[in-house]
């Protein structure tokens, strides 16, 4: 790779720009990242972080919601977030 290649983008790994929420409150990436060439990379970072644990309890509450899984299962769920959360602030 060249060197403006290896350069990331101020905005990289950033949820909120890469993944932030639309008006109806579902989260989509903008066109703009689309476009970009490293948004899977970028997108893949941003979920790593600590933010990402919220998206993630989104997902599992908004399945719950729909009937996808059981309260069980999304207590479960929620439980081993919380407890990696507490792991990666740790570490």
């Amino acid at each position: 790779m060249r060197e403006d290649e290896d350069r990331k983008p101020s905005c990289f790994g950033r949820l909120e720009t890469v993944f932030p929420k639309s008006e109806d409150g579902l989260r989509e990436t903008p066109v703009k990242c689309l476009l970009c060439p490293r948004k899977t990379e970028c997108l893949q970072t941003a979920m790593e972080g600590t933010d990402g644990f919220d998206v993630k309890e989104e997902f599992i509450d908004r399945a719950y919601e729909a009937g996808a899984i059981s309260f069980l299962e999304r207590w479960s769920q929620k439980k081993d977030l919380k407890r990696r959360r507490k792991g990666c602030k740790k570490g």
